[in-house]
């Protein structure tokens, strides 16, 4: 199994016709992509502990098989197609990739 997780920080400046794109045009899309066993997006859950960082906009995990299956989304349409018109919405982004 091969997790890739996103996290998100998007722009102060953006609408919230701007967010709801980001969501639902956006991250929602990698859905689709057929290199994938399962795809959860996110906001911030409302728990309040210190050691948890709440400061992100959006999250985004994928599930897939294997390293290849990761590569293949990677280079998926749909992938490409997510960045090219969204990547101008985030200010940072987090990526951590984890094996198990």
């Amino acid at each position: 199994m091969f997790v890739h997780t996103v996290y998100f920080w998007l722009r102060r400046d953006l609408t919230e016709a701007q967010r709801l794109a980001f969501k639902e045009e956006g991250i929602d899309s990698l859905k689709r992509i057929p290199s994938t066993t399962s795809v959860h997006t996110g906001v911030p859950a409302d728990t309040d502990r210190p050691i948890i960082d709440r400061t992100y906009d959006f999250s985004l995990t994928v599930v897939l098989e294997d390293r290849t299956a990761h590569d293949a989304y990677q280079d998926d349409p749909i992938h490409h197609d997510f960045v090219k018109r969204f990547g101008d919405f985030w200010i940072q982004v987090r990526i951590y990739d984890a094996v198990g």
